[in-house]
């Protein structure tokens, strides 16, 4: 019955449309929540079970017998799908307010059904098994999320975003149909289950570089990932951190799901994952700290976190295939952690950019400022999913990586196969890490910190009581994993250990896991020295007057929010690195301009591979419409005459019986 009542609650939520509308909001989040609290129940169970059913079939008439299923895989997706959109939808109650007066009833209805759609068609994609229902659940997922990032349509910009993203997701999804095909033609059912029998008697390599490609599109893996950057500022704040931290992890989810039907032939496959995922994750976060947009940088981050995700699963993927159990279990079961982790303080830093967006009406750095004295509880929600993502102790997302490190230096100090991988597996994540803490640095301190640039930053006040409710959500998990790893790493090995086929998991972490609660105890450690010193200095200052002044300006009487860094000057030492990316475009005095103005220079950083992707399928759509647009005449007999060749056509085709 698991199968029928999510199709119920999905059919459900379509009556939003009848709904008032100061309700819309709340009627989904109702309809919702309890599919997402439901699923929760399901995946918990699942996970649970640890060693025992390792596979949960449903029976449907919507999916058929034993095509849609909850394993541990599809659960552990589950879950951070489902604890997301309860945190986009309360967020979502904040955001949208100020829209109800400004959008119509109908559109707020659309946004609302699409939101519901597009959870409940991530679900059917973690369970589908089948062809049929997992690649209609992928169009559904593509389509909802294409509604959803047209929310402002009215905008250029976002038009174009979204169509840019429709084109690139179907592209991917032609390799996804031609995945499944290519098992149909070997005489196999066309479903995840048959990948083994094919792989066992095929090369891997070919077929797994197709789905490769549908996967990676979605997941924004390099140089796939031209989409991201325009989507994601283009979209609604909680939208964002939907698509961000869970929808992208669809790609992901499939990827590893291929990878895992691989016997002979992973030593290929996990290696192309590695290299793959240093070039994303490098190109991500060089391309993310030139950025001088709030939710641009956001969005290449995301990328650099796939990186992430690929360098460790595919390590992961190499050390079973080099017979390396401890290199195997770390790699994979920290790209799984850094899965979910990713979720949470994307979520996070998401949330916040739509609070900056809410208070200011901007996300332009250099419009920014301040904004930790008018919005401390945005601002103490950013820097801790700041702080997170830039894997920093004791949050969730240094644990994940720590797992990935644990498992790469113990490749190296026992020399064997892996080791120059694992060493330059070590090197490539220490560089990706220290380029987080550079953009991340730039980001909070310009947005958060110093003088308010503008007038908008400046009159600022914090967002509604929704909007931070939503955020503690994924600050929960980030504290969660990050204070107490021992109570997740555990299980999770264990998980890794049955999907991978290696015994003795629980074995192997015993040596990763006096370390992680060593991290516990100096998480609390360090709490308490915090609390200490924040409590004595607290009764110091209570018997002495405070007073306040300006900071010291060096020798400038008089300082100015034009003194403080740029986004384009904090990251300046990088242009020699990225320089190609980066196009000025200044306002030039006019030829007929006697008396010059005030002028702007507006730099933006594009995308290089982004240009080259799609500069060559764009010149080739302008020719083609060309030409149909010269066969236009506005003359009946010329249109006759076209009537008659393609008559023609047809016959002379079923003569030569191709058709």
């Amino acid at each position: 019955m698991f199968a029928e009542t999510l199709l119920i609650l999905a059919l459900l939520s379509l009556a939003v449309f009848a709904v008032p509308l100061r309700l819309k909001g709340p009627f989904t989040l109702a309809v919702t929540g309890i599919g997402a609290l439901r699923c929760l129940a399901e995946s918990i169970a699942v996970l649970g079970r640890g060693y025992g059913q390792i596979e949960t079939l449903i029976t449907s008439p919507v999916f058929g017998d034993g095509y849609a299923a909850t394993d541990p895989l599809s659960a552990l997706f589950m879950l951070i799908c489902s604890l997301a959109v309860i945190a986009v939808l309360i967020y979502a109650q904040g955001y949208l307010r100020p829209y109800l007066g400004k959008k119509s009833p109908a559109q707020l209805s659309l946004h609302y059904a699409a939101l519901s759609l597009l959870y409940y068609a991530m679900i059917g994609v973690v369970m589908c098994r089948g062809a049929f229902g997992f690649l209609f659940m992928w169009e559904l997922m593509t389509v909802s999320s294409f509604v959803l990032i047209l929310f402002d349509a009215e905008r250029r910009e976002v038009r174009r975003a979204a169509m840019n993203y429709l084109i690139l997701m179907h592209i991917g999804f032609i390799f996804l149909v031609a995945g499944f095909v290519t098992l149909r033609a070997a005489e196999l059912p066309a479903t995840f289950d048959s990948l083994a029998l094919y792989f066992a008697g095929h090369n891997p390599l070919p077929l797994f570089l197709v789905f490769l490609v549908g996967f990676g599109m979605k997941a924004g893996m390099f140089p796939l990932h031209v989409w991201l950057p325009e989507a994601h500022p283009a979209a609604p704040a909680h939208i964002s951190a939907l698509m961000s931290g869970v929808m992208i992890k669809m790609g992901v989810y499939g990827i590893l799901r291929v990878a895992l039907a691989i016997g002979d032939g992973l030593l290929a496959v996990g290696l192309v994952l590695f290299v793959l995922g240093i070039v994303t994750g490098l190109w991500g976060i060089l391309s993310a700290a030139v950025q001088n947009d709030l939710k641009r940088l956001l969005a290449y981050s995301s990328i650099e976190n796939v990186g992430i995700i690929l360098l460790a699963l595919g390590i992961g993927l190499a050390g079973k295939a080099w017979d390396n159990p401890l290199l195997a279990l770390c790699g994979v079961s920290g790209a799984l952690l850094h899965t979910v982790n990713h979720s949470f303080f994307k979520g996070v830093l998401f949330f916040g950019a739509g609070s900056v967006y809410t208070a200011t009406h901007t996300t332009a750095l250099d419009s920014l400022g301040g904004l930790g004295r008018t919005m401390p509880r945005t601002a103490a929600l950013f820097l801790a999913g700041t702080a997170a993502i830039c894997a920093l102790p004791p949050l969730s997302g240094f644990v994940s990586e720590f797992l990935v490190y644990f498992g790469l230096l113990g490749a190296v100090a026992e020399p064997g196969s892996g080791t120059i991988a694992a060493a330059c597996g070590i090197v490539f994540l220490a560089l990706i890490g220290g380029l987080a803490l550079l953009a991340f640095t730039k980001l909070y301190g310009i947005t958060f910190s110093g003088l308010p640039r503008s007038k908008a930053a400046a009159e600022a006040r914090e967002v509604p009581v929704p909007m931070i409710a939503g955020a503690m959500i994924p600050l929960a998990g980030i504290l969660a994993v990050g204070l107490a790893p021992g109570l997740f790493t555990g299980g999770l090995f264990a998980l890794t250990g049955r999907l991978l086929g290696i015994e003795g998991a629980p074995l192997i972490y015993r040596m990763a896991g006096p370390d992680l609660w060593k991290i516990t105890a100096a998480a609390v450690v360090l709490a308490g020295v915090v609390g200490l010193v924040c409590g004595y200095k607290k009764s110091l200052l209570r018997k002495r007057t405070v007073g306040t002044g300006p900071t010291w300006g060096c020798g400038f009487g008089a300082p100015s929010p034009r003194m403080q860094y740029t986004g384009e000057s904090f990251a300046e030492g990088l242009q020699s690195l990225s320089g190609r990316a980066a196009t000025g475009r200044p306002q030039m005095v006019g030829r007929g301009e006697i008396f010059a103005g005030r002028h702007n220079l507006d730099v933006r950083h594009r995308d290089r591979v982004a240009s080259l992707f799609s500069a060559w399928w764009v010149e080739l759509l302008r020719r083609v419409n060309a030409r149909v647009m010269a066969t236009r005449t506005g003359k009946v007999n010329h249109y006759v005459l076209y009537a008659l060749m393609f008559l023609l056509l047809i016959l002379l085709l079923s003569l030569t019986n191709l058709i």
